[in-house]
């Protein structure tokens, strides 16, 4: 693994923590609430790739979880893991050094959207009732929301972030030789 792929995980955890703690909105439902932390997630995701994106995932929200309620919950620390993972395959192929194209964008969002689906109304509510014996419909109306939550925040601020991100950066013919 590249150091810069590490200090991103190392970094990118400490994010994760500090936005699902301070930066949320509840939702109403117990236990679920419309996470800021899941759009930098897809952002490192996809700027790292899928390594970093389940690591972050993975240690950010075992960092949340011990300093919101004391213990982890594993299940849904693998759905996050599960979230970034999936997002960061994709990294080669959004190739965001060439810029944020409409295409890019679609191809990133169609992403999230299955990422999510898989995480928040699969591994977690699986997860949860094996675990945990949690009761199904419980799990599942939280799968549901975190979910939905969570693509429409990645949406938004995870795609403002990538196409602000692009802009940033010097594409390779751009430069002209003068005569």
């Amino acid at each position: 693994m590249k150091i810069k792929t590490v200090v991103a995980i190392g970094i990118g955890s400490a994010l994760f923590l500090i936005l699902g703690r301070f930066v949320v909105i509840p939702t109403g439902i117990p236990n679920t609430e419309i996470q800021t932390a899941y759009a930098f997630l897809a952002f490192m995701a996809i700027l790292y790739g899928p390594i970093a994106g389940g690591c972050i995932g993975f240690i950010g929200h075992i960092l949340k979880d011990l300093t919101a309620y004391g213990s982890p919950w594993f299940s849904w620390i693998i759905a996050s893991a599960v979230l970034g993972l999936i997002i960061g395959l994709v990294a080669k192929k959004l190739n965001i050094q060439d810029g944020f194209t409409l295409k890019r964008g679609i191809l990133f969002n169609v992403t999230q959207i299955i990422a999510n689906l898989i995480a928040w109304v699969i591994v977690a509510p699986t997860l949860d009732i094996l675990i945990y014996a949690e009761p199904t419909n419980k799990v599942f109306a939280q799968g549901f929301v975190a979910s939905l939550s969570n693509i429409v925040t990645i949406c938004v601020i995870g795609t403002f972030l990538l196409y602000t991100y692009s802009k940033t950066l010097t594409r390779s013919n751009s430069l002209e030789l003068e005569d």
